[in-house]
């Protein structure tokens, strides 16, 4: 999306908008609010895929009972070092908050903590939880499992989720080691994007239903919808040559941490519907981990030496044509203090959709 073409709007204003629509459907006032920060800080760190462009989803799941606005949620099961949530079908960003801090507790306590929820929904960006651990001078993990868009290696139907996986590392006066992906070639999200722009996708992103490689957006999307075969490739693209095989593991490692490990839904089991099409509750798990740094050894001289580390690859040589290296969240930190100064960056067609839902919702709409 060039500059030319994105509306920026000020982020409190935009903040008050997602809370209102979502107070509208009778969401909690601090659970709203947890979803809105969510959605905001993935359009302040350019990750627009996951950003209030999905705010709609959001609204569309409260009102078919697929998402619940007030959940009953539950402690399953606790240790010192460990609990599992049931997330009562409610909103995935307020239970993540919350599983976060608690895993972020337990590693204050005990060194290391971890929390797995069950029963959930999409949570946004994997990186917001796992940063929630820099500010306790811990090391931070967060993954999810997901809708069935991704086909296994020699597979011709989507079988596993784009399942990302965020780790937070904090350091000193470098910005903190943030890295958040999908374990597929691409995030669904990333293709919805490239449809706002009417543009084709890179070819090696995603297979049709005879499992041929096509750069048919639109295509590619109506076949996920419809779960009418093909899908994304996982990380390293088709087959084995590239690696292929290794974003098949990892995608499927989220699985058994996120799916298996909490009782979740895994696989084609997510996002289930019932006999006559209608969808029911996704059943999506997540999973959250934090490590004390001076468990291991003290912070000032961990975090030194991740300054030292990130120096010695940003001043190594660079390749032919490329005058920079950059350290995984670096373009994020740089795009959100970009964004802090300057405001939210929209696609035309997402600050339109946030127009009609307001209206739908009988919310005041005011961006422009």
């Amino acid at each position: 999306m060039s500059e030319g073409t994105k509306i920026r709007v000020e982020s409190e204003a935009l903040r008050g908008f997602c809370v209102r629509a979502l107070r509208r459907m009778d969401v909690p006032e601090e659970d709203a609010r947890i979803t809105a920060d969510v959605l905001i800080s993935a359009d302040m760190r350019g990750t627009s895929s996951h950003g209030v462009a999905r705010l709609r989803r959001y609204v569309n799941g409260l009102r078919d009972g697929t998402m619940i606005a007030q959940p009953e949620t539950e402690i399953v099961a606790e240790t010192p070092t460990t609990v599992l949530v049931d997330a009562g079908g409610g909103l995935g960003q307020p239970v993540s908050f919350r599983a976060m801090e608690a895993a972020i507790e337990k590693a204050e306590a005990y060194g290391s903590g971890f929390a797995t929820v069950r029963n959930s929904n999409h949570f946004g960006i994997a990186g917001y939880y796992a940063m929630m651990a820099l500010d306790h001078d811990c090391i931070g993990l967060s993954m999810t499992n997901a809708s069935v868009l991704v086909v296994p290696t020699f597979g011709g139907d989507a079988m596993l989720g784009t399942n990302p996986i965020s780790v937070a590392a904090p350091a000193g006066q470098e910005w903190p080691f943030v890295l958040d992906m999908a374990t597929s070639t691409v995030p669904r999200g990333k293709l919805e994007v490239y449809q706002r722009l009417e543009k084709p996708i890179p070819l090696g992103w995603a297979t049709d239903e005879t499992g041929e490689p096509t750069t048919d957006t639109g295509h590619v999307l109506k076949n996920l919808k419809e779960r009418a075969g093909g899908g994304l490739l996982p990380l390293g693209g088709a087959g084995e040559l590239l690696g292929g095989h290794k974003g098949y593991g990892l995608a499927l490692l989220v699985d058994v941490l996120c799916g298996v490990l909490p009782g979740a839904a895994y696989a084609n089991l997510v996002y289930p519907k019932d006999d006559e099409g209608n969808p029911l509750p996704s059943a999506i798990g997540h999973f959250f981990g934090a490590w004390r740094v001076d468990a291991f050894r003290p912070v000032d001289a961990f975090e030194d030496a991740m300054d030292d580390l990130q120096q010695r690859l940003k001043n190594a040589p660079k390749a032919e044509g490329q005058d920079r290296i950059y350290i995984h969240g670096e373009k994020e930190y740089e795009e959100a203090e970009e964004n802090a100064r300057r405001g939210v960056p929209l696609n035309p067609k997402v600050a339109d959709d946030l127009r009609a839902l307001g209206d739908e919702l009988d919310v005041e709409y005011d961006l422009a």
